[in-house]
């Protein structure tokens, strides 16, 4: 058992640097998901942000989780997207051809979205801090908001596989993640949801994003977290648990 499982840790490893090999060869895919983000945090910050009332001195400190969120909503679309690719092309039929384990694959796109997303979130916290950000938070909140955003990606990009696995056409396989995108601007990820319209502040501050924007917010600013990390956390792992459960059935029943 021991060996078998050895076995599949070293297929994941390299379906994993194979998917990591062709984001390398084409960094446009990592400069794609970090330019828009930043874009807009430029804009929201140097246009925008002044006259925008949210309780704290720096925008950039208020705003920067949502765009984070948004760059792994992003870039999880290419996730679908190379998933779409592999098969059509037959690439997973060939794999399972092989003396390797048969979700070695589908893994090796998964753990690539990780790694990826967290390429991006890396780059776009020292655009941040070029900008103005500065945190005081300890160590372990660091880790905490490591860990959220880990959990948020993981929980998208299984949206991601069924995409992939069950879209028609390309487009298709990357228009899922456009509501995702869209998701954090009703939230309060740019503004306190007290601006908002009664029915649009009922949604903002129930749908999971709020919680997530909330949970980091204050984990940075080194502030009480309260109940929004175990909603956040509730959120990403009900999701990913729900979305790992028909991302497999769906890729056993197109891999049969």
């Amino acid at each position: 058992m021991e060996a078998i499982r050895k076995h599949s840790f070293s297929d994941m490893g390299i379906m994993l640097g194979r998917s990591m090999r062709h984001i390398f060869r084409s960094m446009d895919t990592i400069i794609t998901v970090t330019i828009t983000p930043i874009a807009m945090m430029l804009l929201f910050v140097y246009v925008f942000g002044g006259a925008i009332q949210t309780g704290m001195d720096n925008y950039v400190n208020y705003l920067l989780p949502g765009i984070l969120l948004i760059a792994i909503a992003s870039g999880i679309a290419y996730t679908a997207y190379r998933l779409f690719m592999d098969m059509q092309s037959g690439i997973f039929e060939r794999f399972h051809s092989m003396p390797i384990a048969h979700s070695a694959a589908l893994w090796g796109h998964v753990l690539t979205s990780l790694v990826s997303n967290a390429i991006s979130v890396v780059v776009i916290i020292l655009v941040a801090l070029v900008m103005g950000f500065r945190s005081a938070a300890p160590i372990v909140s660091w880790l905490a908001v490591a860990g959220i955003l880990a959990l948020f990606t993981l929980a998208l990009t299984w949206l991601a596989v069924i995409a992939g696995l069950s879209a028609k056409s390309v487009d298709g396989a990357g228009a899922f993640s456009y509501p995702l995108i869209f998701l954090p601007f009703i939230s309060s990820a740019f503004v306190p949801t007290e601006s908002m319209p009664p029915v649009v502040r009922a949604f903002a501050d129930n749908q999971p994003v709020t919680s997530i924007v909330e949970a980091i917010r204050s984990l940075l600013a080194s502030e009480p977290v309260g109940n929004d990390i175990w909603i956040a956390l509730a959120w990403c792992v009900g999701i990913s648990i729900v979305a790992y459960f028909f991302a497999m059935r769906v890729y056993k029943r197109k891999t049969a």
